[in-house]
């Protein structure tokens, strides 16, 4: 599916980004985990979050209220309990790796059952050794291909508490320890590199879990049971960052984007584009979500760029391909460093970046570890390949309306996996 976006009239107007991707996935795997029935109100019906409905279904929840692929829906679930996973199943994760890598932690620790955890074509180039290598310290019985690659098998076992060092900062590892660690003996403790996003903490603790909370780290105990009652999904800053993007790049834009969740774990982006000159205000919001949340208002603005370091990779890493545009429009150089993990995600992004940039006539040198983009060109425009990203299908969009001469995204259809709707959201802004 290829379409078409053309250089832009200025952007305005209101919108509700879809709900958060992260949290959706992780309020349905807990409501799972949990006793009783859970609420969940504004979940993001997508192709990633549906993949996770669909396994929590197999290992024998009950979900009632989806009703196709609208922005956001209420949903129950009806749990299996923390020890009741059905005992033997084929998982399809899709193209969702935070399934793939939170999911197996609850299963490991389940006291019968083998399940293999398969999916499409892009989630089998992505590596499950760093959640099975800790999980085997745990005594949890897990294989996958060589090069430590999915289809990714787990056998229930018991499990007992560990105190693991994450050699690479990475929320989707750390959820899985603590999934874990309430089905083991023992406290299990991970202490990471450097923070990331802390919704599964947040989340376990209102459901009755003992989290233990320090600097650097983070602690669970064993749990009988979960009860995570009422779930608010807040908005999706990581989609939202796309709409915040456009309005930076393009002349005379000016919107505002209600109900943004701005977890400071998730809120890199922001601070970074601050850097750079953009111009964003953010006013605090109640949603009643337990996550904080805001409304973001962003305008077109003179950048300059900047350098963004490791320390800050772990706080920005799904927009990090959106600094990268904003520095095609920056004044000077941006460098982006630290940034490894980016080669792990749907595809390998520093490379992707760089062609889809390039091909609309940016300066982007791809390294290692990162980017490097020369700015104060702007970009001609052209035909960026998606290659089954949705981030790259969203990042050639915003990218086309900023364009002189406009972008043509081959295969569009891969915003779905995150964004149902994208594109309208954008004609809303453009005015039709």
């Amino acid at each position: 599916m290829a379409e078409r976006f053309a250089p832009a009239r200025p952007l305005h107007g209101t919108l509700r980004p879809p709900p958060d991707k992260s949290i959706s996935h992780r309020a349905a795997l807990l409501a799972a985990m949990g006793e009783g029935r859970t609420r969940i109100v504004n979940y993001l019906e997508a192709a990633d979050t549906h993949s996770t409905l669909a396994a929590v279904q197999t290992l024998g929840a009950k979900v009632a209220g989806t009703s196709g692929f609208r922005p956001g829906v209420e949903l129950e679930i009806e749990g299996v309990g923390l020890r009741g996973a059905r005992p033997a199943a084929q998982i399809d994760v899709g193209n969702a790796g935070t399934l793939l890598r939170l999911l197996p932690g609850w299963l490991a620790g389940q006291e019968t059952g083998t399940w293999v955890l398969d999916g499409d074509e892009s989630i089998r180039r992505r590596p499950v050794d760093r959640i099975a290598a800790p999980l085997t310290r745990m005594g949890a019985r897990v294989s996958h291909r060589d090069g430590g690659l999915p289809p990714l098998t787990v056998e229930g076992a018991p499990l007992q508490g560990v105190d693991h060092a994450l050699p690479v900062a990475s929320a989707q590892v750390k959820s899985c320890l603590l999934l874990a660690g309430l089905l083991a003996t023992g406290v299990t403790r991970v202490s990471e590199p450097a923070p990331t996003r802390d919704h599964t903490e947040r989340m376990l603790a209102a459901a009755g879990a003992a989290v233990t909370r320090e600097p650097g780290a983070v602690a669970v105990r064993p749990a009988e049971r979960l009860e995570p009652g009422t779930i608010v999904v807040p908005g999706d800053l990581s989609s939202a960052a796309f709409l915040i993007a456009a309005a930076l790049i393009v002349p005379g834009s000016r919107v505002a984007l209600e109900g943004v969740g701005v977890n400071p774990t998730r809120t890199g982006f922001l601070h970074i584009a601050r850097r750079m000159g953009a111009a964003i205000e953010v006013e605090a919001e109640d949603t009643g979500s337990g996550e904080p949340a805001a409304i973001v208002r962003a305008l077109h603005s003179e950048l300059r760029g900047t350098t963004v370091g490791a320390d800050e990779v772990a706080l920005a890493i799904d927009e990090l391909p959106l600094v990268a545009l904003l520095g095609c429009f920056a004044e000077g150089e941006t460098v982006i460093t630290g940034a490894e993990e980016l080669r792990r995600k749907e595809s390998d992004r520093i490379a992707t970046v760089a062609a889809a940039l390039t091909a609309l006539g940016g300066v982007v040198e791809a390294h290692p570890d990162g980017l490097v983009v020369q700015g104060g060109r702007g970009l001609r425009g052209g035909v960026v390949e998606a290659g089954g990203d949705h981030r790259i299908a969203m990042l050639g969009a915003v990218a086309g309306l900023a364009s002189r001469e406009g972008a043509q995204v081959e295969g569009f259809g891969a915003a779905a996996v995150s964004y149902p709707g994208f594109e309208r959201d954008l004609a809303a802004l453009a005015g039709g």
